[in-house]
């Protein structure tokens, strides 16, 4: 048989043997393996980004000063934070004193009105404001990842998410006093996914504080706690662990002894003694043989920091904690202190079937806390202001007298903390009538008091001796000076005579009023003279004018002027400049020109508020 022959292949040579190795390949260089800090210092990293976002967010709400402002903030930043593009939030505090609202992001009235009619107890917020549990969620919150899918979804609540085109929602309640949603998994630590995992180990030696340690510089802190304290409570630490279990970072520490507490830092792990302070303060223990303290809930914390704006319930070790560069919450809402209870809950919108992550979870968790607790205050402010508004407006006249020969308009912008502006226009005796326009120096509750005790002393005084408006100043003035010594106030009171077309005016202090006409406008010249309660015996002349049918008498007071954010004189002008603005074919209608003046004076008609100054513009349009 012929030898066996290989195959040929075009550019290859089959005879030629394949080259011998003189030495041993060189071994594959292997990639070396990643720094033991690597996956530590990507985790940090994620929690630098995390407490980012956060200050971020709880800074932009901070900045808000109404309930309306916080309320579209708040779903804005969660919509951020669990990637959803719309949602709602309703406002219905569990005391039942309202406000009652419901604001939308993305969402219009028609679209509010198709969920209000999802029935109560199936609708996602409903659920909430009812305080109901969540069905099988270790939270105190509602997920619906797939509408679609749900079986047991309502009807109603299946059609109002088809038409509006969502397929999936996630809600949270807004309870400044309530769980905050992350807690710790059963046999765990760490109350989210971005906590830390412990280390494994024996737990670190603490060494004691030495006697009479009050709480000045704090001892130091093992890595990834936090001895950060809770402002506004001296003595109690910023977050507390399970009774003789751990930190609440995953770190274990053993149980203290018989007779006294571990210290921590940060947080005191209590024994069946006396406890010990740690950095932030010590929370003691029970005494000897005394029951046992109840546990306390492991805090929330983002990579050994506290999480912000906690408040627990009555009971509870933990206390609301602070993030370091995070704006927390003012004691207002915290432990001691009145609060409406849960005030709402809030829904995101997702257009798919989904649901956020545990770190997404985790991170609207920290800031619905905080935000809570925001809004608690607002709403408590807004309540005050409220009753604030209802006490000035029972001060105040509720109707204009008609009187034959001269029609009124009034227009008051109120300040947010209560001015002391105020108004009149009473019927007098034979057929006139009485003018007048005051302010009260200062602001806020007091003011408002004194402004009406000023106003009912004048009604009484006009009544009396209207005729003669430097008599009713005059009496205004002594009762001031003997009552109230420490206040003084402005005044102009007219006397008119809307038969006779004949106005007899005297001011204290007062800006002059203004007639406005076909043939002229310009300020009635009033003599000077000081305010009332300023001069031992007050005393000036008054003045006499006579309008012309058609003209218009315009009293107003000082904080249209000073609203206007010009220098007097300036004010003045600009305030002339728009009473002669007026079209002719409205300074007919008294309501009409005190609208021109007060929109062209102020941009925003005075509607945006200030804090101080009230507006006031009384017209007596002469027929």
């Amino acid at each position: 048989m012929s030898p066996h022959h290989s195959h040929k292949v075009a550019g290859i040579d089959p005879s030629v043997p394949p080259p011998a190795h003189t030495a041993d390949p060189v071994a594959a260089a292997s990639a070396p393996p990643p720094p033991p800090d690597a996956v530590v210092l990507d985790r940090l990293a994620g929690w630098v980004s995390d407490l980012t976002t956060l200050h971020e967010l709880t800074e932009r709400l901070a900045r808000t000063t109404t309930l309306d402002s916080a309320l579209h903030e708040l779903l804005r930043a969660g919509a951020a934070l669990v990637g959803a593009r719309r949602g709602l939030v309703a406002l219905e505090p569990a005391d039942g004193l309202g406000p009652v609202t419901t604001i939308g992001l993305g969402l219009g009235r028609a679209d509010l009105g198709h969920i209000e009619t999802i029935p109560r107890g199936t609708a996602s917020a409903g659920h909430l404001l009812d305080g109901l549990p969540a069905p099988h969620a270790p939270r105190p919150e509602v997920v619906h990842p797939d509408l679609a899918s749900e079986e047991d979804l309502d009807p109603r609540h299946r059609e109002v998410a088809a038409r509006l085109g969502y397929a999936a929602s996630y809600a949270v309640p807004l309870d400044p006093l309530g769980p905050s949603g992350t807690d710790a998994a059963p046999g765990t630590d760490a109350p989210g996914p971005i906590v830390p995992p412990a280390a494994p180990g024996p737990a670190e030696p603490v060494a004691p504080e030495p006697a009479g340690f009050h709480g000045g510089a704090p001892s130091p802190a093992r890595p990834g706690t936090s001895g950060a304290e809770c402002p506004g409570e001296a003595g109690r630490p910023a977050s507390a662990t399970t009774s003789g279990t751990g930190t609440g970072l995953g770190t274990p520490v053993p149980p203290g002894p018989s007779g006294a507490g571990v210290p921590g830092a940060g947080a005191d792990v209590p024994g069946a003694g006396p406890g010990t302070p740690g950095a932030g303060g010590g929370v003691p223990g029970t005494g000897p043989g005394g029951p046992p303290r109840a546990a306390a809930a492991a805090p929330d914390t983002v990579g050994g920091v506290s999480r912000p704006g906690g408040a627990t319930r009555t009971g509870d070790t933990a206390g609301p904690a602070g993030v370091t560069g995070v704006p927390g919450p003012a004691p207002a809402a915290g432990r001691g202190c009145a609060t409406p209870g849960r005030l709402g809950g809030a829904v995101w919108l997702y257009d798919e079937p989904t649901q956020p992550v545990e770190r997404q979870r985790h991170l609207l968790a920290l800031y619905c806390r905080y935000a809570a607790e925001h809004l608690a205050r607002l709403l408590e402010l807004t309540r005050a202001r409220a009753a604030l508004a209802t006490l000035r407006d029972g001060l105040l006249p509720a109707r204009l007298p008609r009187t034959a020969g001269v029609r009124l308009a009034v227009r008051h912008r109120a300040a947010r903390d209560g001015g002391g502006d105020w108004y009149d226009a009473l019927p007098l005796p034979e057929g006139a009538l009485g003018l007048a326009v005051g302010a009260v120096s200062g602001s806020g509750p007091s003011a408002v008091a004194a402004m009406g005790r000023l106003r009912a002393s004048l009604r009484a005084y006009a009544v009396m001796e209207g005729e003669d408006p430097v008599a009713v100043l005059s009496d205004l003035e002594l009762l001031l000076r003997l009552t109230e010594p420490a206040r003084t106030a402005t005044a102009l009171f007219a006397y008119c005579e809307p038969e006779l077309r004949r106005v007899v005016l005297a001011g204290a202090g007062h800006c002059p009023p203004l007639i406005i006409g076909e043939h002229r406008t310009e300020y009635v010249e009033t003599s000077l003279s000081a305010p009332l309660g300023m001069l031992s015996c007050w005393e000036a002349p008054s003045v006499s004018i006579e309008p012309a049918p058609g003209e218009t008498l315009l009293l107003y007071s000082d904080g249209l002027l000073h609203r206007a954010g010009d220098p007097m004189d300036r004010s003045f002008a600009r305030l002339h400049a728009a009473a002669a603005g007026v079209p002719r074919a409205l300074r007919h209608d008294p309501d009409a020109v005190v609208d021109h003046v007060l929109r062209t004076v102020l941009p925003d008609g005075g509607t945006a508020g200030d804090r101080t100054e009230d507006v006031v513009l009384l017209a007596a349009h002469f027929v």
